[in-house]
């Protein structure tokens, strides 16, 4: 006798439509860069460089590098839990100086740029994240350091969108900060064991973060 099949979603079916093979490469592709490269990073995360390592990974990420720095963090802060503060400290400056450099880029070279963010797939993601800073201005700043569009994008769209820089300075501060603190946070919090499980929802519990953040907003108004 066939067993009764639950009513659990049919993810393979979802898998195999376009819809669904668009949704799974576009929040799949970060987290799968992670687990290809994790190995290469963690060797960082206990050699005397490992601080020069971490600003730099997260210098050139808000740019034009494709590793993000969530990795080498966890692990820096995996080893060193009394570090939290100072590792995110060190990310969340680096990745602001170098969303700086990519918007730039954004703002300077954008002609130049845009036909290689094209050939590597992310020209709807540009668009969108232009047409993002030109609706809600530094909000898209801080919502971007959640996304899965890669931060790097955000910050060259925010220069080609001429968006007004002590605003860009600002949201990424916030959104970049809110995203590095987190990560170290909780890793220091809860460790090695949940190791895997922060790293795996991070997105979500940064978007947690970003409704938080606005809902603190409107309160402010209304108070």
């Amino acid at each position: 006798m066939a067993k009764k099949k639950n009513n659990a979603p049919d993810f393979e079916s979802f898998e195999s439509t376009r819809p669904g093979i668009a949704f799974l490469d576009i929040f799949q592709k970060p987290r799968h860069w992670i687990r290809r490269l994790y190995a290469w990073v963690i060797g960082w995360a206990e050699k005397p460089q490992a601080e020069k390592a971490l600003g730099g990974l997260s210098f050139i990420e808000s740019s034009f590098f494709p590793l993000p720095p969530d990795p080498l963090l966890i692990a820096m802060v995996t080893a060193r839990p009394k570090k939290w503060f100072r590792l995110g400290t060190i990310t969340t400056l680096s990745s602001v100086a170098g969303g700086l450099l990519g918007y730039a880029i954004g703002f300077f070279a954008i002609a130049a740029t845009l036909p290689f963010i094209i050939d590597v797939g992310y020209g709807d993601a540009y668009n969108s994240a232009v047409q993002w800073f030109r609706d809600y201005g530094a909000i898209a700043v801080i919502v971007a350091g959640f996304t899965p569009i890669p931060y790097k994008i955000f910050t060259i769209a925010g220069g080609a969108a001429g968006m007004f820089l002590p605003l860009f300075i600002l949201g990424s501060f916030i959104g970049r900060g809110g995203r590095f603190y987190l990560v170290a946070y909780l890793m220091h919090h809860f460790g090695r064991r949940y190791k895997d499980k922060i790293e795996q929802y991070v997105d979500i519990l940064g978007f947690a973060f970003i409704l938080l953040l606005i809902l603190g907003f409107i309160a402010i108004q209304f108070l």
